[in-house]
């Protein structure tokens, strides 16, 4: 798994720097559990136009990260879209997770998220599928962080669960 994601990090940053068609749909979410705030705080980084043609496949309209004047409606559909696509359970119970926002990074983007709190789970489930509705040979690295203890996976259209113990 570490190789993977080792060849897959410098291909997903050389073209999260250029204005090139990428190859690949790959994203990362890391999933990290605070134990000062007995939260979760979930990361997701996405490709920019991979994440505004999900949008508007979904939503219908236009998405443009880039401009202004779309911050309101990515913010309203974003909350949305990871509602959707984006479930946790912790020790069997689904978790309410909340939309913190969104940060633009040249070609990539960075959403983040938070989970209400949770004392020091000892199972933990995900349900990632962030855009499987635009891609079929979408994968997501996901990694999953307590106590300092990483557990990482790969994960391909169809499969979107993973389930770990701590």
């Amino acid at each position: 798994m570490k190789n993977l994601w080792l060849f897959l990090l410098p291909v997903f940053l050389l073209f999260s720097f250029t204005k090139a068609k990428h190859p690949y749909h790959v994203g990362s979410v890391e999933i990290n559990y605070n134990a000062k705030s007995r939260s979760f705080e979930v990361t997701g980084r996405f490709f920019l136009d991979d994440l505004e043609n999900g949008l508007g496949k979904k939503y219908g309209g236009s998405f443009h990260f880039n401009d202004e004047k779309y911050k309101a409606k990515l913010n309203e559909a974003l909350e949305k879209y990871c509602s959707e696509y984006f479930k946790l359970k912790a020790d069997g119970k689904f978790l309410k997770i909340n939309y913190v926002g969104y940060e633009e990074d040249n070609e990539s983007v960075n959403i983040f998220l938070e989970s209400e709190t949770v004392t020091s789970p000892k199972k933990i489930e995900a349900a990632v599928s962030f855009l499987y509705n635009l891609f079929d040979d979408q994968i997501n690295i996901v990694h999953l962080i307590k106590n300092g203890q990483r557990k990482s996976e790969k994960l391909t259209y169809s499969n979107r669960y993973l389930y770990h113990q701590f």
